[in-house]
């Protein structure tokens, strides 16, 4: 067992299971805040929400004529972004399961979107290489920016407070720091499928197709860590941190959900972990406050809710 000074263990309860999609989940999301509702996506074209607590579906938002690969939240969980296949990013309220707008320019399937802190732009990432700035108070539905520096498909991104974070399958992290109008490309050899930053954003997680995710200086591009044991050489699976971002946790391509100690990269226990889905775990996210709750969304059509045990 991990050190009781060390990172939490992996929730190893299953608290619940949500299972209203047909077909595989490609990505999932928490509410901001208290995270008591999760929106899930599906090739099936479709986001549903959900109450984490109960396993219920509460809505589902259909309006996209093919696969939902990404979802993003607005900081008071008014309105959400979702965007595939379609070609088109579409922004919908929470409340009333309507889009208010479709931002359409991209040529090709959109991987990834991701809203500012105070959800006044949004970021789109697509199979064309581009990311397209969209201003939201605007009336025009042209993007403000678009950022062509990618030389294969966008896969991942991430807006912060001052830079944007890209991770492409030319095997490059960009990140465009807005204040200083400068970009950095860090070369890692393999395509990048995430890219998840530390919430003081001095180092940021790098899932790559060659089971590795690797821990990486925002500032330098230097590699501080590289996490491994897990398979991933052809699906997104999206890893993400632990509780306190002492550990980091990603489910693999067999269905077993692996978690490894941030500090020295060995696997908690149980190493090797017990398979949990039946097939490829897409998504992973530990629960924004509660220490001991995490999900897991899988192309097996089903997300499953794990919590601490009571006794642990």
């Amino acid at each position: 067992m991990a050190p009781s000074r060390g990172p939490e263990a992996l929730p190893r309860t299953l608290h619940t299971t949500l299972s209203g999609h047909k077909g595989p989940v490609n990505v999932a999301r928490y509410a901001k805040g208290a995270g008591k509702y999760i929106l899930t996506g599906g090739q099936d074209r479709t986001v549903k929400l959900w109450n984490a607590n109960l396993g219920s579906e509460v809505k589902t938002f259909a309006a996209h004529g093919y696969e939902v690969l990404s979802i993003a939240v607005s900081h008071d969980n008014a309105q959400f972004a979702s965007s595939g296949g379609d070609r088109s990013v579409f922004v919908w309220d929470v409340a009333t399961a309507v889009t208010t707008r479709r931002l359409p320019g991209h040529m090709g399937k959109i991987h990834a979107v991701d809203f500012s802190d105070d959800a006044t732009v949004l970021a789109s990432g697509s199979f064309d290489s581009t990311v397209r700035l969209w201003d939201l108070r605007a009336q025009s539905r042209q993007a403000i920016q678009v950022l062509e520096e990618a030389r294969d498909s966008i896969r991942t991104l991430h807006v912060g407070s001052t830079c944007i974070i890209t991770g492409s399958l030319d095997g490059h992290v960009r990140t465009y720091d807005l204040r200083k109008g400068e970009l950095r490309s860090d070369f890692i050899g393999q395509p990048v499928t995430a890219v998840v930053p530390t919430q003081d954003n001095q180092t940021v997680l790098v899932t790559t197709l060659d089971s590795h995710i690797r821990l990486m200086d925002m500032s330098t591009g230097k590699l501080l860590n590289d996490f491994t044991a897990h398979t991933n050489n052809e699906y997104s699976c999206r890893g993400c941190f632990g509780h306190g971002e002492a550990s980091v946790i990603c489910g693999d391509e067999k269905g077993m959900v692996w978690a490894w100690d941030l500090l020295d990269a060995k696997p908690l226990q149980p190493n090797p972990p017990p398979k949990v889905h039946h097939k490829v775990i897409t998504w992973t996210e530990h629960h924004p406050i509660e220490k001991g709750e995490m999900f897991t969304a899988s192309a097996d059509g089903t997300v499953k809710v794990w919590r601490q045990a009571e006794d642990e």
